[in-house]
């Protein structure tokens, strides 16, 4: 499926077989999580490099000259050396490569991708169901470990592919979560509470009890001053979308207390490895509704809906 403009819904299309370069493998696809980024590709939110472009950062596919599985993430490429690379931020690298925006993705039958950000995947999870943890969860792993390891009461505002993941996550590991889903959203809140939060509702609703720190995967911007308004002094709120609307302005009051703001930019290796492997030990399990590769553009119409709970998947 391809990315010619913004504004245009992507095309099927025929492209040969890509071919492999010093330092890449040759990948079969079998499947490929939808992410709320590539609406924002879509919408030119978010910049697309050289289109056409094929989409997707979320890929579970198969070496094609050895059978090994690998997941391939958002981040497809860093140059090692930069002065980010050399602190051990690869993830803000100043001339990264991201799959699906800079390089081709997963929206394919068959993709290449860097060798050095091709992950082992365990071989217990279905294609389908591993692949929204290739970004909804590593970034919300990210996310969630910079609201602190003693953020025992936490919020998650919008709930959806990451949030579910990772409060599956987050209650292995003690924690208490609390979920904010758009206002009026039953169903939302029905399945937030079905996967183990302790409150769901509204985002426009006060938290039921001050909380240690609260994430927000939402892109709207309106949610910064009603987390911080939810989460105690001392607290943290993370902003963990690639894009977001315009912040409005807020009281100093609401800030003050040693609160905390701040973002999560993409993922490191290191995260994924460590993401994946507790994953597994959490025994997380995804929710996922699969489309056929030819139904990307109803499958991203859904999400922009919220026309389903939890993640969809593209299978070739």
């Amino acid at each position: 499926m391809l990315f010619d403009s913004v504004g245009s819904p992507l095309r099927l299309g025929e492209l040969p077989v890509p071919e492999p370069q010093p330092g890449q493998l040759l990948l079969r696809v079998h499947a490929c999580g939808i992410c709320r980024t590539d609406l924002h590709l879509l919408d030119g939110e978010v910049a697309v490099s050289e289109p056409p472009r094929v989409f997707g950062h979320q890929v579970v596919a198969t070496v094609v000259a050895d059978g090994r599985r690998v997941g391939v993430p958002w981040l497809g490429w860093t140059d090692g050396t930069c002065g980010q690379c050399a602190a051990g931020r690869e993830n803000l690298c100043e001339h990264a490569l991201f799959t699906g925006a800079d390089l081709d993705g997963g929206y394919a039958e068959y993709m290449v991708a860097d060798e050095r950000f091709c992950l082992p995947l365990p071989d217990e999870a279905p294609d389908a169901e591993i692949a929204p943890l290739l970004c909804a969860g590593l970034i919300g792993y990210r996310a969630l470990r910079l609201a602190g390891a003693d953020a025992a009461r936490i919020g998650f505002y919008g709930f959806g592919s990451a949030a579910h993941i990772l409060t599956q996550v987050a209650i292995w590991q003690g924690r208490e979560v609390y979920a904010f889903t758009r206002p009026g959203d039953r169903r939302g809140q029905d399945f937030a509470r079905e996967v183990g939060a302790s409150w769901a509702g509204g985002s426009d609703e006060p938290a039921p009890e001050p909380l240690d720190a609260a994430i927000i995967f939402a892109p709207v911007g309106e949610l910064v001053p009603a987390a911080l308004r939810a989460v105690r002094p001392g607290g943290t709120v993370v902003c963990g979308g690639i894009h977001m609307s315009d912040i409005p302005a807020f009281g100093y009051d609401l800030l003050w207390g040693e609160r905390v703001v701040r973002s999560v930019a993409n993922l490191t290796r290191a995260d994924g490895h460590e993401f994946l492997a507790l994953a597994t030990q959490a025994g997380v399990r995804t929710h996922v509704t699969a489309y056929p590769l030819e139904a990307a553009n109803e499958a991203l119409h859904d999400l922009r809906d919220g026309a389903f709970v939890g993640a969809a998947v593209l299978v070739p």
